[in-house]
């Protein structure tokens, strides 16, 4: 399947989006004739999609406000790289590793997140693929993904590891992680810092 950076059709349907976030924050004032009755019908999740969607093809520069290890003291960079109607993949740059990518994708119930790690061959790590999928709507600008039951087989110690995604229109996308309902990892990522696009994550070459 090729590389998509532009908005599908579903999602450009969805263009209202943003401005349904943001409105229920009380920062925008939607236009006099806005379909507000078809904005309103738009689910949380369907939204939230759309406005990653909209990023779609840019990158952006950010940090570890907390971290568990010294892996992204060099920088990050996140790349929402490809954007397709049921699955959006946002690689994750820490300096020169390009080993890891975000996919978030449409399920039967709701929203799927996985950590897709790649060795730099671009096999698959032996720990990857883990994640978890949403258990309740959430908003338009935040969904939360508490580990799976393959998660906690394969990383017992993650088991209660709940990941969140949050954006703030214009201004940062944060990647938030508990364990035990505690703190443990927190990337932030600046849209105002918009950096040029990084190679494909390794494993992605050529897609």
């Amino acid at each position: 399947m090729p590389l998509s950076t532009r908005i599908p059709a579903p999602f450009l349907a969805l263009g209202l989006a943003l401005m349904v976030g943001a409105c229920g924050n009380g920062d925008v004032d939607p236009p006099a004739d806005a379909p507000m009755e078809a904005a309103e019908a738009v689910h949380p999740q369907d939204a939230f999609l759309a406005n990653l969607a909209a990023l779609c093809g840019r990158a952006f520069a950010g940090e570890a406000t907390l971290a568990s290890s010294d892996d992204f003291d060099d920088g990050l960079i996140m790349h929402i790289r490809r954007c397709d109607e049921d699955e959006i993949q946002i690689p994750l740059h820490a300096g020169e590793n390009r080993s890891r990518t975000w996919i978030i994708t449409r399920t039967e119930d709701g929203l799927r997140l996985k950590h897709d790690h790649r060795l730099e061959d671009g096999s698959d790590d032996p720990v990857t693929q883990y994640g978890g999928d949403t258990t309740s709507p959430g908003t338009p600008l935040e969904q939360s993904f508490p580990a799976d039951a393959f998660t906690a087989e394969l990383l017992p110690e993650a088991a209660t590891n709940v990941w969140n995604m949050t954006l703030v229109p214009g201004e940062r996308f944060i990647y938030h992680l508990t364990r035990h309902g505690e703190p443990r990892a927190t990337f932030e990522f600046d849209l105002t810092q918009e950096v040029d696009p990084p190679p494909p994550p390794w494993g992605y070459e050529g897609t």
